[in-house]
């Protein structure tokens, strides 16, 4: 027996890091996986490595319709949506003198695409009266760092919009939580390596438990929270950080 046997889940950003680490995690514990983004090429390549458990579909995640269309396949060709990971973002190292336009874009994909991932599962989750809708945060939604104003802007808006939607959804069965990693080894991580120049010591440094987290130790994180295991948890904050938000 899986811990997701019969289950649904949409994951976005699903092609590669994070996303396929929570991807292939919940296959193997019995759900099935619908993978949304906009890497096609790695979407599609994951969900055949995957087999008949898995489909792939194109997802922007700031788009409405888009979010329309997965959900209306997901729940087509497999029958229903129990998971949500609202796993999709971006990351940008750059000051407070950032043009509009590159912060709206960090916003628009971060904040603006979990807010529509909500809403658009809502009616399907709440008329089965449950469901799980795990929202990718970061410890950047707990604490301020300089060069992230963007990022941490969004990521503390999806903490608290987990928050509101708990609270909202509680009575119809449907739980909401945040997970908020720390450093974490996936693509996203190289912008942080350029920003120290290149000296990993410099990245790790920082980390109590003086390693960088594989995806996977993430996704176990987000199988918890997608298992009936954590039934009588949400509206509440899951930190994987190795330590960093433990320290001053």
């Amino acid at each position: 027996m899986g811990r997701l046997d019969g289950k649904v889940a949409l994951i976005t950003g699903g092609a590669r890091g994070q996303g396929a680490a929570e991807a292939r995690l919940m296959v193997r514990e019995g759900a099935h996986v619908m993978l949304g983004d906009v890497l096609d090429e790695e979407g599609e390549l994951l969900a055949k490595e995957l087999g008949d458990a898995a489909a792939y579909l194109h997802h922007d995640v700031t788009s409405e319709s888009d979010w329309s269309a997965i959900v209306a396949a997901t729940t087509a060709q497999f029958g229903g949506l129990h998971v949500l990971v609202n796993n999709a973002g971006v990351f940008l190292v750059m000051p407070m003198t950032m043009s509009l336009e590159e912060y709206m874009r960090v916003v628009t994909i971060n904040q603006v695409g979990t807010f529509l991932g909500m809403k658009a599962v809502t009616e399907t989750m709440v008329g089965q009266g449950s469901g799980s809708i795990v929202n990718i945060s970061s410890i950047a939604g707990l604490r301020g760092s300089p060069g992230v104003v963007a990022y941490t802007a969004s990521k503390f808006a999806v903490r608290g919009m987990t928050k509101v939607a708990a609270l909202e959804l509680a009575p119809f069965g449907v739980r909401v939580n945040s997970v908020h990693p720390g450093i974490i080894e996936t693509p996203m991580l190289n912008l942080l390596r350029e920003a120290a120049g290149g000296d990993e010591d410099l990245v790790t440094a920082r980390i109590p438990v003086g390693r960088i987290a594989a995806a996977e130790e993430v996704a176990r994180l987000v199988l918890y929270l997608a298992s009936d295991d954590s039934a009588y948890s949400t509206g509440a904050e899951f930190v994987v950080d190795g330590g960093m938000t433990a320290q001053l």
